[in-house]
């Protein structure tokens, strides 16, 4: 099946003209093969080897990986990175508190000794991917005909084959000694490739506009057009004096890129091409009708449970500033897929997206079952792919139900954490004294972002939901009461008034006394009914969905045989990719018709001094009344902030740039539309469009309204 897959390739990458220039992730490697008659002809004026090169400077080496799951890119020789506000959000929180509310306030470092480091944050630039398919597909039918005739032959072949995947990791990490190596797979397992990145630990925060900009419109705008959020936040990468990764020093200087992103200022027109480069995270394209309709089934869970616990979180965070800083990241974390999965619902019954779904895998069926060889690699495919989600689909759905409430409770997993950190300690050889007081050190350091208060009322609420929501059998147990009948306000106060898990300093001072007590705490008494739960739940999910994959896999194989000669792109997984496409307006329904930008009029507009999403900054509005928008102003004066572009993204592009041409920034991408929340599993290419924060937004906030205009001087910007 494998030789007849990479055949289906190697015709798929004869057909460049038939692609649509709007929709595909595309894997750099494969550009010139797949892409580059289709990008000339929509207008890209730089070749492949200008984007995606091993041996030379190219534009993938500006791009990097931002954390783990967002995009950033170098715009100064310098190490300067700009990223979306919402991909710094969790950094710039850690580093606020009272009196320095970066979140609120924003913050700018005006040299570079103010540049403030992010403990635990990373950025990773990909050297080179390369396809490993035919090797490793020639290497296993050497070791079968090698082994064929012993009584050990499965486990002797696994092994073989361990040996020669560790070998190709070896062999690169030992040409590039300062990287690392790893396999990615595409299109469910059918293709590997060998992926070297460098990753650089001393990052540093430069830079972040108010979120009353940043994160304008907050939960309402969020997935909506028209937009008017200046979604960036700015880092600097720094690195050893030899220029190699490094943890954070004092000795450590900005990185010299291999290349940086040069910024235009000639802004966008509708109908003009863009490019972005990025790291998509997940797409599901592949997935047949049973699974589509087992997802909407999962995020019912997930939004009831979420709905319920964000309103708790909200409610305190709007009482108390300081729980705002805490908790801040962990809402918006939060919120952002409830509301994604909301919109995908609706976007699945308007688009019909199931039903398609159903008649793809009836065409499918039916040609594969048109031909005897064919109905032997693939006839059976859609069958067995239902029936493993059928088998998976209670387990699975009873281990969400009480991952997404009861597995919320802080302090359990505080108490779960202590116990974990406790038998690694042992295993390192402490003895059990020094492992109880070297474990609560690590949880208590968890608690920076804790409020006991709020989560004793996250535990009532989601100990109630999950009594309403789960299978009897799947009820908590040893609680010293009955879970169904029992007063859970009641319990939970009992638990949070003599729990040593409540605070840091109650934690290390009882297991400096005698740690034994841990295992004895009503927290940790919780947490294993939780745990034992969740643990139970996945187990059994893993179980019924085992050959899930493989079935996918044989699916996945006969849609690219059975589509030969069409353009095809494997599912994201968080590996860099190039999609590309056109500046667009869209129209959502009848008689209504969005235009491609935005400009400060919008935030103006949309002010409310009442609604903390729509709170405008008294130096923003000096600005805009005083006209005072410098270089960056469109021709007829106003201040551009946002644009639309019909690019395919997904989450892990926020931050990407979006590009021109010339591979020039334009902006960042950073978010979707709401009439496309079933992007991730159908590309629309009427409705579906990326949302991008236009440059020249960034460029006057940070020079007009931040006063750091000393960043811009290390840029390299064009008109």
């Amino acid at each position: 099946m494998m030789k007849k897959f990479i055949c289906v390739l190697a015709a798929i990458s004869l057909s460049a003209g038939c692609l649509f220039a709007d929709e595909g992730m595309w894997l750099l490697p494969l550009l010139k093969k797949m892409n580059a008659g289709a990008m000339k002809q929509a207008g890209c004026k730089l070749t492949p080897e200008q984007i995606y090169s091993v041996n030379s400077t190219s534009l993938k080496d500006a791009v990097v990986q931002f954390g783990r799951g967002c995009t950033g890119e170098i715009i100064s020789n310098q190490g300067l990175l700009v990223t979306n506000h919402h991909c710094g959000y969790s950094n710039i929180q850690a580093l606020s508190g009272i009196g320095h509310d970066y979140l609120a306030d924003g913050y700018w470092a005006m040299n570079r000794s103010e540049e403030l480091p992010c403990e635990g944050l990373t950025v990773t630039f990909l050297e080179y991917m390369e396809d490993v398919t035919d090797y490793l597909d020639s290497s296993l039918r050497k070791a079968e005909k090698e082994f064929k005739n012993s009584e050990k032959k499965d486990s002797l072949v696994n092994a073989r084959m361990m040996e020669v995947r560790q070998k190709l990791l070896d062999d690169a990490r030992a040409a590039n000694p300062v990287s690392d190596a790893r396999f990615e797979t595409y299109y469910d397992d059918n293709v590997t490739y060998l992926y070297v990145t460098t990753t650089y630990k001393d990052i540093r925060f430069v830079g972040a506009p108010p979120s009353s900009i940043g994160k304008f419109g907050a939960d309402t705008d969020n997935w909506m057009w028209p937009r008017h959020t200046g979604d960036f936040s700015m880092f600097r990468v720094y690195a050893a004096p030899d220029n190699t990764p490094a943890e954070y020093s004092a000795e450590n200087v900005p990185l010299t890129p291999k290349n940086h992103l040069k910024i235009s200022l000639r802004g966008v027109q509708e109908g003009d091409y863009t490019m972005i480069i990025g790291f998509p995270g997940r797409t599901t394209r592949f997935q047949t009708s049973p699974e589509l309709e087992f997802q909407l089934q999962q995020n019912d869970i997930s939004i009831a449970a979420r709905t319920i616990r964000q309103n708790v979180m909200l409610e305190d965070m709007l009482a108390d500033p300081a729980v705002k800083i805490k908790y801040a990241s962990k809402y918006a974390q939060s919120s952002n897929g409830w509301k994604k999965w909301q919109g995908m619902k609706l976007a699945f019954d308007k688009l019909d997206v199931i039903g398609r779904a159903r008649q793809e895998e009836a065409d499918f069926q039916k040609w594969a079952c048109a031909n005897k060889k064919r109905e032997a690699l693939y006839g059976n495919a859609i069958a067995d792919l239902r029936a493993c989600v059928d088998k998976s689909r209670k387990p699975y759905l009873d281990f969400l139900t009480a991952y997404e409430s009861v597995g919320r409770i802080e302090i359990y997993n505080f108490a779960i954490g202590m116990q974990i950190a406790f038998r690694k300690e042992l295993k390192a050889g402490k003895d059990s004294a020094s492992a109880y007081v070297s474990a609560a050190e690590q949880v208590a350091a968890a608690y920076k972002d804790y409020s006991a208060p709020l989560d004793r009322k996250v535990a009532k609420a989601m100990l109630r939901f999950y009594r309403e929501n789960a299978s009897p059998e799947n009820f908590l147990q040893g609680l010293g009461e009955d879970f169904a009948t029992m007063d859970i306000d009641a319990y939970v106060d009992r638990v949070f008034e003599s729990s040593i898990f409540v605070d840091p300093a109650t934690l290390l001072d009882a297991v400096r006394q005698n740690g034994k007590v841990i295992f004895s705490d009503p927290a940790c008494v919780l947490g294993k009914s939780i745990q034992d739960v969740v643990y139970s739940t996945y187990a059994m999910n893993r179980e019924a969905g085992s050959g899930l994959q493989a079935a996918r896999k044989t699916y996945t194989a006969g849609l690219l045989e059975w589509k030969k000669g069409q353009p095809s792109y494997p599912d994201a997984n968080l590996t860099m990719r190039l999609t590309y496409g056109n500046v667009k307006g869209y129209s959502p329904r009848d008689a209504v018709l969005y235009r491609y930008y935005t400009t400060l009029d919008g935030v103006m507009e949309k002010e409310d001094p009442d609604n903390w999403e729509f709170v405008v900054p008294s130096k923003l509005k000096e600005l805009y009344n005083a006209k005072d928008f410098g270089p960056y102003a469109l021709p007829d004066g106003k201040m551009p902030v946002a644009f639309l572009s019909n690019n395919d993204i997904t989450g892990g592009n926020s931050g990407s740039p979006i590009m021109n041409a010339e591979g020039h920034l334009l902006g960042l991408a950073f978010d979707g539309n709401w009439e496309s929340m079933s992007s991730d599993v159908m590309f629309e290419p009427d409705l579906q469009r990326c949302i991008n924060v236009d440059i020249r937004y960034v460029l006057f906030i940070v020079d007009k309204f931040g006063g750091a205009g000393w960043l811009l001087d290390e840029m390299d910007i064009v008109k």
